[in-house]
């Protein structure tokens, strides 16, 4: 779809650069350099050594979840499979990742091992990546294109975070198989039946906003997203801890956001979200952390 720039209430469509970033070093050099701000990433390393290679970039996102990005140029067959090789010499090899988030992030930064993930960077996918992917976990595909004017677009061609729907054959699964399926089911049930209906309010409105995609697929929580994470919620019986992207926002006119850039969680503010919190003072704190990722 055309991209268009309005310039003194007259309309012209912008005009991508042929040669986009120029090569492949520039285009993971300008990521490094923004990828908290493009991705929600914090940079760790590049051209980190691995077995066989070089991983392009290793970052750790706001859920303390190592990340791995390869980025192409243009569109390459391989770029599935060496994703996937990363990953598999990484989960191999934890003790250096932890070591390296430790002297680049502190002595007391834990990492989360319970869902790495692996983003893919090109101006485009072919539809046999674009199909070999949906049968793997944890990879996510990322188009780019940078425009005339310094003008980058990055749309989310695949992301494997769908909600799962479970049907009675599925509640019959083990005990201990269930414990580890988490979905949102999953996190309301953590929850008392007055919060989890606060909550099904609050998420209405959010799944209203455009381009926001849930991830409920992890233990930590439920965390809503553009290209970056803006909220996440974790669950307890009589309260939700509610996390944004920054201390304070002039939405926050009762000061109920508490500054937690110390825990260095990727989120610097926090809130309760309980049975007596207005839904919509609460929905426009997190709208204002929305905005800020777009």
């Amino acid at each position: 779809m055309p991209i268009y720039k309005i310039n003194n209430k007259k309309i012209g469509q912008l005009v991508l650069k042929k040669d986009g970033f120029g090569n492949e070093f520039e285009l993971r050099d300008f990521f490094a350099n923004n990828l908290e701000e493009i991705l929600g990433v914090r940079f760790l390393e590049k051209e980190y050594p691995a077995s066989e290679g070089r991983i392009d970039t290793l970052g750790i996102d706001e859920n303390d979840s190592p990340v791995i990005i390869e980025y192409k140029w243009k569109e390459n067959e391989e770029v599935l499979s060496q994703g996937l090789f990363y990953l598999d010499w990484l989960l191999k090899n934890k003790r250096h990742f932890n070591l390296l988030v430790k002297s680049k992030l502190g002595e007391s930064e834990e990492v989360n091992w319970d869902q790495p993930r692996v983003i893919l960077v090109a101006r485009g996918f072919s539809r046999y990546v674009k199909t070999a992917v949906q049968r793997v976990d944890n990879v996510e595909l990322k188009t780019y294109n940078l425009y005339d004017g310094d003008i980058l677009h990055i749309e989310n061609e695949y992301t494997p975070y769908p909600e799962k729907i479970h049907s009675e054959k599925d509640h019959a699964v083990s005990e201990d198989k269930h414990k580890e399926d988490y979905n949102l089911e999953y996190h309301l049930n953590t929850a008392s039946p007055v919060m989890q209906k606060s909550f099904q309010e609050l998420r209405a409105k959010l799944l209203e906003l455009p381009s926001v995609e849930e991830r409920a697929s992890q233990k930590t929580g439920i965390t809503y997203r553009t290209t970056k994470s803006f909220v996440v919620f974790n669950f307890h019986e009589d309260w939700i801890q509610v996390c944004v992207r920054h201390t304070s926002y002039p939405e926050d006119t009762k000061g109920i956001i508490k500054d937690i850039t110390k825990n260095r969680w990727g989120y610097l503010g926090m809130f309760k979200f309980t049975p007596e919190s207005d839904v919509n003072y609460l929905f426009s704190i997190i709208c204002a952390s929305y905005s800020s990722t777009l």
